[in-house]
């Protein structure tokens, strides 16, 4: 006598598997409404968390005996405050764990499926992937370099090594937090949302699709900056459906923020700059097009499989 299915698994558990954005059914608990709850109980978490890293922060200020007025509130990339720039990428870190708690609370057991079909991260993948934007990004942008400079953009805010007295410090916080922000943004936007939607809606061109605008408006550019986010938001939507986990699209998410913040940190570009203007637009576009493909090569021959499949047992 044959097992019966568990009840409100669809069937494409059973058949080709579950792709990325589906695999909220193969946790412990998948009934429609976990998405918003995990939603509402990570934001909670993430202010928890958010305000007791600001009391921290406050009190350690306080001990060392640093004057609190001369911090600057409005939000940006001080490349000259090693500790101001670790709080604001700090801060945006602080969603992986939120997300991370409030999936396992609400959605149970595997918790591992919010990385990847496999059920965990693949760090072997995620080493290539890191190679691979490495690589693309290092080719690309060394050819950009032989293209005029955009003309619109700010310049106000590049800051040369020699006249940063914190240059070390800064590179250090740059390369300790930014793959923790980098990560904690894939996360939630490719991570949660995807699932979420996933839930609802099988197509996957809705779980792609709809978080970008969400993504978008996180980020103060003008119209063509946004273009250019919103084509990495789709790109890396994509490869996440397509690879079967958020490898590929935290790897060129963390080179592409690592690439800004040392440029930066190097008076090479403007970290704050919300006008990158047609070039970099066009520069941006090439890198993520070429790295897609990269990785879309890479993934056939990498044995790793894209979905997950449910048995009856």
């Amino acid at each position: 006598m044959t097992s019966a299915r568990p009840p409100k698994i669809p069937e494409d558990a059973f058949g080709a598997g579950l792709a990325f954005h589906r695999l909220i059914f193969a946790r412990s608990r998948s009934a429609w409404w976990t998405p918003l709850l995990a939603g509402l109980l990570g934001v909670a978490l993430y202010i928890t968390m958010l305000m007791v890293g600001v009391v921290v922060f406050i009190v350690g200020a306080i001990a060392a005996g640093t004057d609190l007025a001369t911090f600057d509130v409005e939000v940006r990339f001080d490349l000259t405050d090693p500790l101001l720039l670790a709080v604001l990428l700090g801060s945006i870190a602080l969603m992986l764990p939120a997300y991370l708690l409030a999936s396992l609370i609400v959605n149970g057991r595997r918790v591992g499926l919010i990385s990847s079909a496999a059920g965990r991260t693949r760090w072997g993948w995620m080493l290539v992937s890191l190679a691979a934007a490495t690589v693309v990004a290092g080719v690309v942008t060394g050819v950009s370099a032989l293209l005029p400079a955009d003309l619109e953009g700010s310049t106000g805010e590049i800051i040369s090594p020699a006249e940063n007295p914190q240059f070390w410090a800064t590179l250090a916080v740059i390369l300790l937090v930014v793959p923790f922000q980098a990560a904690a943004e894939e996360y939630v936007f490719r991570g949660y949302l995807q699932q979420a939607i996933g839930r609802w809606l099988k197509h996957p061109a809705f779980a792609i699709l709809l978080p970008v605008p969400l993504f978008v408006l996180g980020h103060a550019y003008d119209p063509l900056g946004q273009a250019s986010v919103a084509i990495f938001a789709i790109a890396a939507g994509w490869m996440t459906w397509r690879t079967g986990g958020l490898e590929a699209a935290i790897a060129l998410h963390i080179v592409n923020n690592l690439l800004a913040f040392l440029l930066g940190v190097a008076g090479l570009a403007d970290v704050n700059d919300s006008s990158p203007g047609l070039i970099s637009f066009f520069v941006s576009f090439v890198m993520i097009a070429a790295y897609v493909g990269v990785i879309e090569w890479l993934f056939r021959t990498s044995g790793h499989h894209r979905t997950l499949r449910l048995t009856t047992g």
